[in-house]
């Protein structure tokens, strides 16, 4: 028999360096694309900074074709879930191809913050451009023009620039005299109230007599007003359920919960399936309410734990052995959604992996789990067996160098070979250099599959890296996010369909 280690040389070989200076993979233009977009929060991470980040996001735009530019934009919004890299790509697009960019603008921009991000974006000069432009310009008045009554209301929250800072830019037609006076009230002019929208109606007969029932209109739109726990208690009952989620500890400080009787109706509406599933949020959100809200009545923290369980469930049943690796190395300490000073998350990247990790576990009780920095880690699965306390479990073991080939080497020593190896990482590698023209990873994984030629390889990659330790092939597939989406593509993955188990695919398929 030959020598094994010759067969390495018909591996491919490492093409780059990637940020932390180990030895990768690079990503084809698309797919790289793809990865800022469907990672990128365009703040700092662990080891590139914001400005880079946006600099390399758009000068990939130039890689490929403009309507991939469209579509992979379409795809980050409505299957990603991301909010500021879509708008990024639609300001290129405006820029670069204003045809495109009038197609998708409504699939992209489905949102008043959604709005002023893109009109931010224009007028700052980050794209090649420091206005808006004239076909930007229509788009933004076709939208204002087109809104409900109610999506004008929720954009009034927020600045720079806020909701009357764009009517101001654009001067949207008025189809009414009731949708003339609306933009005449947000821009700060008298008007005839009894025209306005009867939420703006009863906000401001509230402003003069807080004795009125609370209006309908965003709470943060109220907070200038002295609010009792009645008040705060009617915002609680109003709220959609991702504002609910997001201000527990601020209806707790009000006394919100202090009624028994109003705890058990908000973690019933808070553990509703149908609620969770329009709200469409990420389950890395949920576990960070969860873990913020620790002077909240047991009975709501109950019921986000049940919110997480509900949030997972498009995790697919993978067939066969599964085998899940999750990196806690240092770099893995960076907020999910980066640095980014007085914002960033209280969620790092090693919790979201953890997240991932104890999802697939409860769909694959059998399942080997391996934590690894620069070696695997010994752990031991909680007593009690949830999602949330097997994430945290893995999470806490934070720290140390990191050698994304350490799994599968353990896996090759212990003389496994799991139909299906999941790896949850940034992906920057580099304790395990060695020296050859291929990656640690890569060789490990090549002795695996002489032990099981089916196997596949997963890599789920948290951050906006452009590189790999595994290079793309039939049976090892990289993509990067944190949602569904993730989910949906490993699945059409494991069931080896072409068209779909791959990110690109899933973009090159969205029809504009």
């Amino acid at each position: 028999m030959l020598n094994k280690q010759l067969l390495a040389k018909s591996v491919v070989g490492a093409n780059c360096v990637n940020a932390a200076g180990g030895a990768a993979y690079a990503f084809e233009a698309r797919q790289a694309l793809a990865q800022l977009a469907l990672t990128g929060t365009l703040n700092d991470t662990y080891y590139v900074d914001a400005h880079a980040q946006l600099d390399e996001l758009l000068q990939r735009c130039f890689d490929v074709s403009p309507a991939f530019v469209a579509k992979t934009a379409v795809y980050a919004r409505e299957q990603g879930r991301m909010k500021d890299t879509p708008v990024v790509l639609l300001a290129w697009l405006a820029s670069f191809d204003g045809q495109l960019c009038a197609k998708v603008f409504d699939r992209v921009i489905d949102s008043g913050a959604q709005l002023r991000s893109f009109v931010q974006a224009l007028r700052s000069g980050l794209v090649a451009r420091n206005s808006l432009g004239s076909r930007p310009k229509r788009l933004v008045q076709q939208w204002l023009e087109q809104a409900s009554d109610e999506s004008l209301i929720r954009a009034m929250v927020g600045n720079a620039p806020s909701l009357a800072d764009v009517i101001k830019m654009v001067h949207p037609r008025a189809a009414s005299i009731e949708r003339s006076a609306m933009y005449r009230y947000i821009i700060g002019k008298e008007v005839n109230r009894s025209l306005l929208p009867q939420a703006l109606q009863e906000f401001e007969a509230f402003k003069l007599d807080a004795s009125r029932p609370v209006p309908k209109v965003p709470f943060q739109m109220l907070t200038a007003q002295p609010l009792s726990r009645v008040h705060w208690t009617a915002i609680a009952l109003q709220s959609s359920w991702t504002m609910l989620r997001m201000n527990l500890n601020t209806f707790a400080r009000h006394g919100v919960f202090e009624d028994r009787a109003m705890v058990r109706l908000l973690a019933g509406r808070l553990a509703d399936s149908k609620l969770i599933a329009k709200a469409r949020a990420f389950p890395y959100q949920l576990l960070t309410t969860w873990r913020a809200t620790t002077g909240v009545p047991e009975a709501i923290r109950e019921a986000l734990r049940e919110a997480m369980e509900q949030s997972v469930a498009n995790v697919p049943k993978l067939s066969g052995s599964v085998a899940v690796a999750v990196d806690v190395s240092g770099s893995m300490s960076s907020p999910v959604t980066g640095y980014r000073q007085g914002a960033s998350s209280t969620t790092r990247c090693v919790d979201v992996a953890g997240l991932m990790a104890a999802t697939m576990l409860a769909r694959h009780p059998g399942a080997l789990v391996l934590p690894f920095n620069d070696r695997v880690r010994p752990w031991a699965r909680p007593k009690k067996n949830s999602v949330l306390e097997t994430a945290q479990a893995l999470s806490s073991l934070l720290g140390g160098g990191t050698a994304i080939s350490a799994p599968i080497e353990e896996l090759n020593r212990l003389g496994l070979a799991p139909d299906t190896v999941v790896i949850v990482s940034d992906n920057q590698s580099w304790v395990d250099w060695t020296g050859r023209a291929q990656t640690a990873t890569t060789l490990a994984w090549e002795q695996l599959r002489r032990r099981n030629p089916q196997a596949k390889l997963v890599c789920i990659d948290l951050q906006p890296y452009t590189n790999s330790q595994a290079a793309e092939a039939r049976e090892v597939l990289n993509v990067g996010g944190f949602g569904d989406a993730v989910w949906d593509v490993v699945a059409a993955f494991s069931r080896g369909e072409r068209a779909g188990g791959r990110v690109v695919e899933a973009i090159e398929r969205v029809v504009l």
